[in-house]
């Protein structure tokens, strides 16, 4: 296990690092998440389903009733076609959004670009731009699978040096190399962690997984939690118990 970076002193507090993934198939089903675990959670994640369910205008909805949305669409296409949705992404109001690694420095460097020039003539912030590395339910079979022989340590390291040379915000990417990324690049680089699974919550579909005392010790500054909350009996209480966990990590120096 790496050490306890500094970044667990840092002025991000403990409800910021929470991250709801609002995995749900309806705009109804979001909306009593977000009711029911908002003082508990900084923001929340709206990714393929809801968003191809609800559309940008239930997205723009949650932007314009104050709440941090993380917009998990994994944009991988031509630069110009990423670029022009992280534009898109930006006029929504979003916190921050994610393109796949993998497309390359043009493409993450374009969308660095237009939607810097975007935001800056709009005189709005900048969404936050982080870049996929490797799927956290990805496992070294299911790279090879699809003809890539790194491992996925590896493949998340060279991911994100190329995400970092492109200017991106930081990387998505499991807990289990957020010590290794944080090491490389330094507490300035976000690590957005999904995968995180409390000690008593079953894996699911995810392969390389933390709780989240362990993600953040190894260098993670947000977690993404989506059914040890949402699948919950009382997602409330759901909520808290995370939360709480975190907010011991970050006590601890």
């Amino acid at each position: 296990m790496t050490e306890a970076r500094t970044a667990v002193n840092t002025p991000i507090p403990a409800k910021d690092r929470l991250i709801i993934a609002l995995d749900v198939d309806s705009a109804e089903a979001a909306r009593r998440i977000v009711a029911e675990t908002s003082e508990f959670a900084g923001a929340f994640k709206v990714g393929l389903q809801l968003f191809t369910t609800a559309g940008p205008d239930f997205v723009r909805e949650l932007c314009d009733s104050g709440r941090k949305i993380f917009l998990d669409l994994k944009f991988h296409d031509i630069p110009n076609t990423v670029a022009k949705a992280g534009i898109e992404a930006a006029r929504i109001g979003v916190w921050m959004f994610n393109v796949h690694a993998a497309g390359g420095n043009e493409m993450m460097k374009r969308v660095v670009s237009e939607v810097g020039n975007y935001c800056e003539n709009a005189r709005i912030l900048r969404p936050k731009i982080i870049g996929v590395t490797v799927l956290t339910s990805s496992s070294d079979d299911a790279l090879r699978e699809i003809g890539i022989e790194a491992t996925a340590d590896d493949q998340v390291a060279r991911l994100s040096a190329l995400a970092k040379a492109a200017g991106l915000d930081g990387v998505v990417a499991s807990a289990r190399e957020a010590g290794s990324i944080r090491q490389s690049w330094g507490d300035d680089f976000l690590i957005v962690t999904p995968g995180i699974r409390p000690d008593n919550a079953s894996n699911d579909d995810q392969q390389r997984v933390m709780t989240p005392a362990e993600a953040l010790r190894s260098g993670s500054d947000f977690l993404v939690v989506g059914r040890p909350i949402t699948a919950s009996q009382d997602m409330s209480a759901a909520a808290q118990s995370i939360l709480s966990e975190i907010s011991s990590v970050l006590n601890e120096n």
